[in-house]
């Protein structure tokens, strides 16, 4: 719940000129904002940060794939962990926002990690696993698994202070590529985009991406 629509397009007026096509940039931005995103936007991706899993109906407050089409929203995010910390996001939900999104042509960027208490329990892998197994529940189209985008985003290290390092987030990204391709073969896992999300600080991002199973920054 950042920036108002003047912000927004400041920020995508500074910022889309210096992106270059050397990989893929993109911004996720509050509903209302979307659209001036879009309209400013020559390079960056816009996406949003939710969507709701019906096409339609008495959704109060919720904002559906048709609507985001509309204005050319074509990324969204799912399952971040605010989302699943204060509204009661699950793992079921998140699974029916995947169907729904993927169905529609879109981009899903799947968020997964543990908290604080899971972390210090040890139980890291088992917490991520259960999750992107969930996510990914029928899911069977060969495109559509390599087209999901997979953010490992531990709550710990969100605003805690607390910053993973990067062989931490290594080995955790490497066991959520290992899992898809138990899952549905290494060829898919390899194709699957796995990014790193939690405090990414712009002077460590490039020893981040260096990691060989992280594959961007949430």
């Amino acid at each position: 719940m950042n920036k108002t629509i003047a912000a927004t397009k400041a920020f995508v007026e500074a910022v889309d000129p210096e992106v270059t096509d050397k990989a893929d940039w993109g911004i996720a931005t509050p509903y209302l904002a979307l659209q001036t995103a879009k309209a400013g936007a020559k390079n960056l991706i816009v996406a949003a940060e939710n969507v709701h899993f019906k096409d339609s109906g008495a959704y109060t407050g919720e904002v559906s794939v048709e609507m985001l089409k509309e204005i050319g929203v074509e990324w969204v995010i799912l399952g971040h962990s605010e989302r699943r910390q204060y509204f009661g996001e699950t793992d079921e939900t998140v699974n029916a926002k995947m169907i729904q999104v993927l169905k529609n042509d879109m981009t899903p960027i799947v968020c997964v990690g543990e908290t604080l208490e899971q972390y210090e329990a040890g139980t890291t892998k088992d917490v991520v696993k259960t999750q992107v197994v969930a996510a990914y529940k029928d899911v069977v189209s060969k495109e559509d698994l390599a087209k999901v985008v997979i953010a490992y985003e531990p709550v710990w290290a969100i605003g805690t202070g607390k910053t993973a390092t990067n062989e931490i987030a290594q080995d955790v990204c490497g066991y959520i590529r290992s899992v898809v391709a138990e899952l549905y073969g290494q060829e898919v896992a390899d194709q699957v985009r796995i990014q790193y999300g939690g405090s990414v600080k712009p002077e460590g991002l490039k020893a981040l991406l260096e990691q060989p199973d992280i594959d961007g920054a949430l």
